[in-house]
This record gives structure tokens, sequence and C-alpha cells, in this order.
């Protein structure tokens, strides 16, 4: 599924190709309040230079406490 965030343009090359991969294992993020749940970090980083340009989790929400997550 792509991210939302259309990135048109590299800030650091002028690139505008772009790559999208992930982190897992130890580079997995888990919220400050939920410390079971686990998001694997994306990032989207140019095809040119290779920096990662933005960086997300797919579903922000399974870092909050069960409680403080939206219905």
């Amino acid at each position: 599924m792509p991210h939302p965030v259309q990135i048109k343009q590299c800030p650091y090359c002028g690139g505008t190709e772009f790559v999208e991969g992930y982190q897992s294992g130890y580079g997995a993020v888990t919220g400050k309040e939920s410390v079971w749940t686990w998001q694997n970090l994306y990032h989207i980083f140019c095809r040119n230079c290779g920096s990662v340009v933005h960086s997300y989790v797919q579903n922000p929400e399974k870092l909050l406490k069960i409680g403080n997550r939206r219905s």
C-alpha cells in the first residue's frame, strides 16, 4: 500500500525517482506506552543519492495503549 505523502524531488540532490523499503527487527518502532506492539519503520529514499527523504509507520494507532486508540 503506497504512502499518501507524495515526494516529487529529493531535497538533497534534486533526484526524482524514489524507492520504498523498510526496517524490521531491531529497527522496528514501539510506542512508549505499548511495550509489546512493534511496527516496521518504512523509508522512502532517493534512487539517485540514497538519502532517506521520508520515514513512517503504517499503523501508528497500534503504538498507543488500547484505551488511547481511536475507535
